[in-house]
């Protein structure tokens, strides 16, 4: 009985040790956070162990003044604890050897799946070292998401990626790279709805945030956005997909020498539509293309017969200043096959930065101007 006693005491203090409550340190599960070992294993063995206890909340800590070395790993739910708590203070970092990576087929390296209730939280660090081309942070299926406080370098490709996400909160993170960095967007959003990014800081040398196909009900509030591409609703309809965004809202945000400012852009044949966008109380300061709408983006040649297009409808720009490297401030080069419809430009500001006078460009559009002297003549009627 002695024996028994011991053991059942033993492995009482162990599970208090190891979990502390109802925090699973990835440290008391093997992780040694020097930035050379590989504590993958670590991480996935506290994972499976929090993931798989039931009761109240949990909280999955990595934990602060330590780095972590980690493969391409993915945290797998659904888990029997209605709400988890990733809380992120430390600094994990990719394999600088792309060796490593030779086994993840899905390009991704964090990857969270089917988990309800997720909240990241914290001060940690994520370090891609742009090493490779892989997406730094993926979240599919995540319903009732919120991400706040973490701050991501370099990644190789995409920082953040929410694919098919319903109640997604994403504030106060930090996504940077360096100008010049190629497909690393910000946040990448596919297949969801109900998005709010609000006070955030994106400079990623691509698209701040890129708006893609499935997306509905999207809020981007009180963002700094550049050295990057700006605020893209697509690319849409890239070989010939249908392709589906509504109900967009950007909102009071400052775009700082980024390469365009608030753009929607669709490929040629494409199907589908893009409606209901509003661009509203938007700073540029020594942008490039402050206000554009392309249904021409191709990235090799022009496509000879255009027998389709995303129908786009129902967007309105309003209220936007600041300053433009161009001369050319506003282009709308729509579909000749859709036409661009109940487009409104108004109370329009923006100067060049060398003085010359604002160019507007406008093609198979209908809409109207309001104090946007610029656009007047632009549209049909």
């Amino acid at each position: 009985m002695e024996i028994i006693l011991r053991g059942v005491f033993f492995l009482t203090l162990l599970h208090s040790v190891l979990v502390n409550g109802q925090i699973y340190d990835v440290l008391k599960f093997g992780a040694k956070g020097n930035g050379i070992t590989d504590d993958s294993k670590a991480f996935v063995t506290a994972w499976k162990a929090m993931c798989g206890s039931g009761g109240n909340s949990k909280t999955f800590l990595i934990p602060s003044n330590k780095t972590f070395l980690l493969q391409p790993l993915m945290f797998q739910g659904p888990c029997k604890s209605p709400s988890v708590q990733v809380k992120f203070d430390g600094k994990i970092v990719a394999p600088i050897n792309k060796a490593a990576w030779s086994e993840n087929k899905l390009f991704r390296w964090v990857s969270f799946k089917e988990i309800i209730g997720l909240t990241v939280t914290g001060s940690g660090t994520i370090h891609g070292r742009g090493s490779s081309f892989w997406k730094q942070l993926h979240f599919k299926s995540c319903n009732d998401l919120k991400i706040s406080g973490i701050t991501s370098f370099n990644s190789p490709r995409n920082h953040i990626s929410i694919s098919e996400c319903k109640r997604v909160k994403i504030t106060k993170i930090k996504l940077v790279a360096p100008h010049d960095s190629p497909n690393t967007d910000g946040i990448d959003i596919s297949r969801s709805s109900d998005v709010d990014i609000y006070d955030t800081i994106i400079g990623t040398g691509d698209d701040c945030v890129a708006i893609n196909n499935g997306s509905m009900n999207i809020n981007i509030t009180r963002m700094n956005c550049g050295p990057g591409h700006g605020i893209s609703v697509g690319s849409l309809g890239r070989d010939g997909e249908e392709s589906i965004v509504e109900n967009v809202q950007v909102t009071n945000c400052t775009f700082f020498r980024t390469d365009n400012g608030a753009r929607i852009k669709t490929w040629p044949n494409g199907k589908g539509y893009a409606k209901n966008i509003l661009f509203q109380g938007l700073t540029f300061r020594e942008t490039k293309n402050p206000i554009i709408i392309d249904q021409n983006y191709v990235d090799k040649g022009r496509l000879d017969v255009e027998e389709s297009a995303v129908a786009i409808s129902n967007v309105t720009f309003t209220d936007i200043r600041g300053t433009s490297q161009v001369d050319e401030i506003i282009k709308i080069d729509c579909s000749k096959v859709t036409y661009c419809k109940d487009i409104v430009l108004d109370k329009i500001d923006i100067a060049t930065v060398d003085g010359n006078k604002p160019v507007v460009e406008c093609s198979n559009v209908y809409g109207k101007s309001i104090n946007a002297n610029e656009a007047n003549g632009c549209f049909k009627t």
